[in-house]
C-alpha cells in the first residue's frame, strides 16, 4: 500500500543529488534570518508539536543571533486524526520567539469550499475528509442517500466549526517568498512566472513543475508531493515525507546560503 503513496527519486538514484541554484550559485537568504519550512502535517498534532520543539532546540543551538520563521507549507488538515486539534494549535502561533507563516494547501481549501458548498464533499471525503469530520465530531448517516448525507454533514460542520477556524481557514497565504525561495504548498507552473502563477498550480501542480529540468527564477520549496525522503533539484527542495503514514514530519532549515533538514522519529507513526 505504502509503495503506492510514496514517489521514488529515480533522478537522485542515477545521477546524484543536484544542488538547488539560483543563476548559478546557491541560493541565499538575507543576513539575520533563519527560515524553517515545515512540510505536510495532515491531522498529527503529536507530530507537528515534536517538530516544533526540535526546531526550537536546533535553533538555540545554532545561536539566537538570527531572526527565526517558521513556514508552514499547507494540508493541515484530512487524513489523520487530529485536524480541528491542529487547527487550534496553529491559531494559538508559533513557538515562542518565532514568526509564523502558514501556507494554504489543496486540503485546506477543500474544506473551507466543503463549509461553502456540500457538492465538494464527496471528492474531499475520499481523500481524508472524513477523518476531519470525525475530529469536529460529525458522522455521516450511511443508511441516506449520499446528496442527503453531504448537506447534513456541512450543515453539522457549519454549526461545529468554531469562526475562529474559519477565519484561519480565511487567512492562509498562497505563498511566501524570501531571498533566492518561493515557499509554497504544490509548486508552480516552470513556463509563467511567480506573479503570474494560478491557485490550481500553486497548489494541486505535479507535473512538469516535479521533473523540470533547469533553475527557476527561485528555488520552490514544497510539499504536497510525498517522498521517501527530502529531494533536491536545481528548481525545487520537496519536503513531504507522508507523516500522516510514516510518522516522520519534515523540515528544512535555511541560512543565508546553508540548509539542513530536521525530522521526527518513524517511531511516532
Amino acid at each position: 500500500m505504502l509503495g503506492r503513496l510514496f514517489r521514488k527519486s529515480r533522478e537522485r538514484e542515477e545521477v546524484g543529488p543536484p544542488v538547488p541554484s539560483v543563476a548559478g550559485r546557491p541560493p541565499r537568504l538575507p543576513r539575520g534570518i533563519r527560515v524553517y519550512a515545515v512540510g505536510d502535517v495532515h491531522g498529527r498534532l503529536g507530530l507537528l508539536r515534536q517538530l516544533e520543539a526540535i526546531i526550537e532546540a536546533d535553533h538555540h543551538a545554532r545561536g539566537d543571533s538570527c531572526r527565526p520563521w517558521i513556514v508552514y507549507l499547507g494540508d493541515y488538515v484530512d487524513r489523520g486524526t487530529d485536524s480541528r486539534e491542529v487547527i487550534d494549535h496553529l491559531i494559538a502561533g508559533p513557538p515562542d520567539g518565532f514568526e509564523g507563516i502558514h501556507l494554504l494547501g489543496n486540503h485546506d481549501l477543500w474544506l473551507r469550499e466543503f463549509l461553502e458548498d456540500p457538492a465538494y464533499g464527496p471528492s474531499w471525503y475520499k481523500h481524508g475528509g472524513d477523518a476531519t469530520l470525525l475530529s469536529y465530531g460529525v458522522r455521516m448517516d450511511p443508511a441516506k442517500a449520499e446528496p442527503a448525507r453531504f448537506r447534513e454533514a456541512q450543515a453539522a460542520m457549519r454549526a461545529r466549526v468554531p469562526e475562529a477556524h474559519r477565519r484561519f481557514l480565511g487567512s492562509l497565504e498562497l505563498g511566501f517568498s524570501i531571498g533566492d525561495y518561493f515557499m509554497v504548498h504544490a509548486g508552480i507552473m516552470p513556463t509563467r512566472p511567480l506573479d503570474q502563477q494560478s491557485v490550481e498550480d500553486l497548489l494541486w501542480v505535479r507535473e512538469p513543475f516535479l521533473n523540470h529540468d533547469g533553475e527557476l527564477a527561485k528555488v520552490v520549496v514544497h510539499g504536497h508531493t510525498v517522498e521517501q525522503q527530502p529531494v533536491e533539484r536545481r528548481h525545487r527542495i520537496g519536503i513531504d515525507t507522508g507523516a500522516v503514514w510514516t510518522g516522520m514530519l519534515t523540515a528544512v532549515g535555511l541560512e543565508e546560503d546553508r540548509r539542513w533538514y530536521l525530522q521526527t522519529s518513524t517511531g511516532e507513526a
